[in-house]
């Protein structure tokens, strides 16, 4: 492995990562200045647009002390297009053996999604410790999370999917669970309006929720 950034630097860094879709790449900076402002410098810009790629570069240029990253990552190809685009680490929805093999001679950490335990365990069988719980709401939420911990007490969690202001102190309370993924404090037409000082003012309520 050569990963220099661990996947446990990236769950540690933040008690919250926004996904972030960013549909114009001119947003993209701004954006994370807004969020940076509020407290949060994690930062997962999801494959979902055309702008991602583009977005990624432009956080990892303007804001080189925070850490910006790739989801929704699918195959290997996205994976070197993130990490080339500038991407400190990779989030994916779920995994293929192909992708976490690849990953692992890889210059990036990449946090694998699963949603079951029979997942869990084939991600534990390529080495991977640090998984992406999704979608966490409709697979059991916390209780899920709690219940994965008996069996699988190495793993440690990024739940996301349904997360909001409302239950992400439960999921943190989950002694498995590192940070959460959510996207409660970017409200699409926030972003539409370029209302950056309301998307701050919401990270940084984001920040004190999961905090409590």
């Amino acid at each position: 492995m050569s990963w220099t950034l661990s996947p446990a630097d990236v769950f540690s860094a933040s008690p919250v990562v926004p996904v972030m879709v960013v549909e114009d790449a001119a947003d993209a900076v701004p954006l994370a200045k807004a969020l940076a402002a509020g407290g949060i410098t994690v930062f997962e810009v999801t494959l979902r647009s055309a702008a991602a790629l583009d977005a990624i570069s432009a956080i990892a240029r303007e804001l080189p002390e925070a850490l910006v990253g790739a989801g929704t990552v699918l195959n290997v190809a996205q994976y070197d297009a993130a990490v080339a685009a500038g991407a400190k680490f990779v989030i994916t929805p779920g995994f293929t053996p192909a992708l976490l093999k690849h990953a692992k001679a890889g210059p990036v950490p990449l946090m694998p999604g699963i949603a079951t335990p029979s997942e869990a365990m084939q991600a534990l069988e390529l080495g991977y410790t640090h998984l992406k719980f999704f979608p966490a709401e409709i697979n059991g939420g916390a209780k899920a999370l709690k219940a994965l911990a008996g069996p699988l007490p190495q793993l440690r969690f990024c739940p996301t999917g349904g997360v909001s202001a409302a239950n992400a102190r439960d999921y943190l309370a989950v002694k498995s669970v590192m940070t959460v993924g959510g996207s409660w404090m970017l409200p699409a037409e926030r972003v539409a309006a370029k209302d950056w000082d309301g998307i701050t003012r919401l990270a940084a309520d984001a920040v004190a929720a999961v905090k409590g």
